[in-house]
């Protein structure tokens, strides 16, 4: 007969599982640590990203150094930039000058940046005007900016008393390229001032990083961004 006291386990010719101790608390947060690099680095690469504004080209919804996340998702899967959308876009060649193009020079942020968590400069951020086949003109009657025809009403995001541009131009974008604009357009060095670049001011639509979806810092301007409606109204390219 078996004694009360003999293990449960024992009685059937069981041994017990070792219990697992846990790791000491220096192991677990290098653990988590890791783990998090992981997560950041995969976001980063796949999702969204954060970047900072590098001049004054997007007044008034955007002011030099601000903070803002762009979304990638968007643009996969066949996914292209729309006519409206602010997108963050690597340098064509010649957009910027050697210390924009750098990005940051702390070890520490460079560090960050790689991993998603310091926004990332060496970009440009502007508005898509048009995209591949469209026609867009400067100015009409009214001193508008048409496309295919359609002339945009800008007010709602260029600065007040800006015009919506002082440089004339009538092109056709190519196909799989952009034409794009910053709002504070006399101040913006965009696809007006490359005109006469090999590229003739045109952006490769593969060199689009995402779109800005939100404002993140500083805190009391966040914001979520939107497509402004009156590129709703805008007729496919013929």
């Amino acid at each position: 007969m078996n004694s009360v006291d003999e293990p449960i386990g024992r009685r059937h010719g069981k041994s017990r599982k070792p219990v697992k101790k846990p790791l000491p608390l220096w192991q677990e947060t290098l653990l988590l640590l890791g783990i998090a690099l992981v997560l950041a680095i995969v976001i980063k690469m796949f999702f969204v990203q954060a970047f900072y504004i590098p001049s004054p080209s997007m007044e008034p919804q955007f002011i030099k150094n601000d903070r803002i996340l762009v979304e990638k998702v968007s643009y996969w899967g066949g996914g292209t930039p729309q006519r409206g959308d602010i997108v963050v876009f690597k340098d064509p060649g010649g957009w910027l000058d050697q210390e924009e193009s750098q990005g940051p020079t702390n070890p520490i942020t460079q560090v960050l940046e790689k991993i998603g968590l310091y926004p990332s400069g060496g970009h440009l951020v502007k508005r898509v005007i048009g995209v591949g086949g469209d026609r867009v003109v400067c100015c009409d009657a009214q001193g508008r900016v048409t496309v295919n025809g359609k002339a945009l009403n800008e007010k709602s995001y260029l600065p007040k008393g800006t015009k919506p541009s002082l440089t004339k131009f009538d092109v056709i974008v190519p196909p799989h390229d952009l034409w794009v604009m910053g709002d504070n357009r006399g101040d913006s060095y965009d696809s007006r001032g490359h005109m006469g670049d090999p590229g003739g001011g045109f952006v490769p639509a593969d060199l689009v990083v995402g779109k800005v979806v939100a404002l993140i810092w500083p805190w009391d301007r966040m914001e979520i961004i939107h497509r402004p409606a009156t590129f709703e109204g805008v007729p496919a390219a013929r």
